[in-house]
Order: C-alpha cells, then sequence, then structure tokens
C-alpha cells in the first residue's frame, strides 16, 4: 500500500518551536539515533566524540540572502501594498517569487520596493503554481546590492508568524561557513557550527567538504497530494565540484564514513552519484525527492534538525533511517523537551541497514 501524507503526521506543543537559536550555537541539543539502539541525548559541542579519523562532514556554503522585499503595486493610479519572496534566479536582472496577494497582480504591472521604491520592477508572468516571474530594472551585482541594502530576512514562516525579523537574524539565520549568495532559507542544520568545533573537528582527523545547494522558498510548500509519490519537488540549483567528488570518493575507500550536515547536503550528493555508487562532480537543477522507498546511498550519517510534520524534508529522514526508527526518534523529541525547526536542536542519524524499510 502506498504510503499516505498521513504515515509522516505527529503532534507538536506549540511551545516546542524555537523562535531564537541556542547560544552558542553548538549548545544545542544533539539527539543521536543508530537504528535498534537506545536513543542518546547528547550536545552539538559533543560531535567530535561521536565520529572518527577519516570521516568527512559535507556542509551546504550557500549564503541566505536577505530575499523578502516590501513594497506598492501600482495600476491606474490605484496603489496596493505587496510583499515579494525571491525565489529562483532566472537571470541577471530577472528572479521568481511567491508574492502576496497573488490574486491582485497582472502581467505588466509595475511594482516598487523598498522604503522608498528604491528598487523597481515589472511583473512579467504568472505561474500555474503562484510563482510570480519579476523582471528589475536593475541587473547583475547592482541589484543584488539593492537587494542586500532594502531585503528583509526570509524567516520561515513558523517564526516569521510569532516575532518580525531583526538585526540579530541577520548573523544567526547564517551559517559561519557561508560563501555563496543565493538561498532564501538557510541549511538549518549548519547553523549550529562554530569557528571552535569546526577546529575541533579537524583536530580529531574529522574532514570537511563544500557543496553549494541554493535552498528555494519551495522547502516550506506543503504537501499537496495524498500519497507521498504523487508530490512533485521544487526545483534547486547545486554545484560539487571535482575536488570535492574526488575526496569523498578517496574517503570512502579508505573506510571513512560520509556524514551530510543538513538535509539539502544529502539531496545534493544522491544528485551526483553515478550508477555504481561514485560521486561525481555536478552542476545544475535537482528536484530529486527522497522518501521511503528509495535506497539511500550517499552519506553515511545525517545531521539535521527536526522538521515540520507532512513535509518532505521529514520524508527524506525517513528514508535514511527508516519509518519505525523515525516515529521512535520524534515521540522522544517531543517527549523529552527537544526545540523545533530552524533555530531548534539537532539530531546525528545513522544510516538503517534497510534505509527504504
Amino acid at each position: 500500500m502506498p504510503l499516505q501524507l498521513s504515515d509522516f503526521d505527529f503532534a507538536l506543543p506549540e511551545d516546542r518551536i524555537a523562535l531564537r537559536p541556542a547560544h552558542p550555537r553548538d549548545s544545542a541539543r544533539l539527539m543521536v539515533v543508530r537504528p535498534g539502539a537506545a536513543i542518546e541525548d547528547r550536545v552539538v559541542s559533543d560531535l567530535p566524540n561521536l565520529l572518527r579519523a577519516g570521516d568527512v562532514l559535507v556542509f551546504n556554503d550557500t549564503r541566505v540572502i536577505p530575499a523578502r522585499l516590501t513594497g506598492v503595486r501600482s495600476r491606474d493610479g490605484l496603489k496596493v501594498a505587496v510583499e515579494a519572496t525571491l525565489h529562483r534566479r532566472r537571470a541577471p536582472n530577472r528572479w521568481s517569487a511567491f508574492m502576496r496577494p497573488g490574486k491582485r497582480l497582472h502581467p505588466g504591472d509595475p511594482v516598487a520596493f523598498g522604503p522608498n521604491g528604491e528598487i523597481t520592477a515589472k511583473i512579467e508572468a504568472k505561474g500555474e503554481g503562484g510563482e510570480i516571474e519579476l523582471a528589475f530594472d536593475l541587473s547583475g551585482p547592482a541589484l543584488d546590492a539593492a537587494v542586500m541594502a532594502h531585503g528583509i530576512m526570509p524567516l520561515p514562516p513558523y517564526i516569521a508568524a510569532k516575532r518580525g525579523e531583526d538585526d540579530a537574524d541577520r548573523t544567526d539565520y547564517q551559517t559561519v561557513y557561508a560563501a555563496h549568495d543565493g538561498s532564501v532559507a538557510a541549511p538549518t542544520a549548519g547553523l549550529h557550527f562554530t569557528p571552535e568545533l569546526l577546529a575541533a573537528l579537524t583536530a580529531e582527523g574529522v574532514g570537511s567538504a563544500f557543496v553549494t545547494l541554493h535552498v528555494g522558498a519551495g522547502t516550506f510548500l506543503p504537501v499537496k497530494a495524498d500519497t507521498i509519490e504523487a508530490h512533485k519537488m521544487h526545483a534547486e540549483y547545486g554545484e560539487v565540484s571535482e575536488a570535492v567528488a574526488q575526496a569523498l570518493n578517496t574517503a570512502r575507500a579508505a573506510g571513512g564514513r560520509i556524514v551530510c550536515v543538513g538535509t539539502t547536503s544529502l539531496r545534493l550528493l544522491e544528485s551526483c552519484l553515478t550508477p555504481d555508487g561514485a560521486y561525481a562532480p555536478f552542476a545544475g537543477e535537482t528536484d530529486i525527492f527522497i522518501h521511503p522507498g528509495q535506497p539511500v546511498r550517499a552519506a553515511d550519517m545525517l545531521m539535521s534538525n527536526f522538521h515540520l510534520p507532512r513535509s518532505t524534508l521529514l520524508m527524506l529522514v525517513a528514508a535514511f533511517s527508516g519509518l519505525d526508527t523515525l516515529r521512535a526518534a520524534y515521540a522522544h523529541a517531543v517527549e523529552t523537551g527537544y526545540r523545533f525547526y530552524s533555530y531548534g536542536d539537532s539530531s546525528l542519524w545513522f544510516r538503517a541497514e534497510t534505509p527504504s524499510a
């Protein structure tokens, strides 16, 4: 029987949704999950004791941009306040965006974003999925600078509904190793790392590899299909360099374990695997949907925050760990007070021998 969306539901008390991160970052709790073994309650700073020399941590080094813009749409002398969350860059002067109120926007409408209309654009098209294509008057680095100056950090909806974005989020919602602009949501498992923790891992002989997957706003879109196989996954752009692919192949051949920091890193590594299971260079969009019923080959361990009920991210972890293991672990997390979602605590999952079971 196909898995139903309801198979990935769970009850979460409202007060378990973290509105601010732990400080310091690596003081967050870390739930360690080995299939068939007792769950361990640790903290993120324990990672050097949980890994071994020769293992390689794979980080997503994308940088979150302040992709939420507020402004005004004008038409026939009438103005309407609008909000846009930039989603995917289409060209130096074009972005796809989710906009509100979508029903009051039409192709050809001019929009001015920023406190004083500093960023002007025209609505070029409306997609069936609700996406709006915006053509900006600025282009390239000039547009990037304007967005950086006037945009708002795109906090997840479950945080933004409870409080506004502030200066602290510009730092808190960014990994310490972020290098390449392009995401509109943070790769949140990486938010727990500090320079001190990275140095401690290196001292233990644990390697680091950096890939880039630009996380789109589609990561927050709900699954609407009744069966998970019917869901169409959103696409995101990613890159795995030849040097990183070679390093991962070498590490695995030597007996090292590949540890993906976050579901985004795992999605990208699964996308770059060859049929025989080797890592290969990759540059392009991936819409891979990892869910129970599929083998997960690209990683031996996965570090991940706690995800929303019925989300594709939860399904990915279930594919990695086994659905029964996932259910037991999430029940433990709820019962023992772990903090959930982007600013919440973390977990370290060891891959199930039969991860699709």
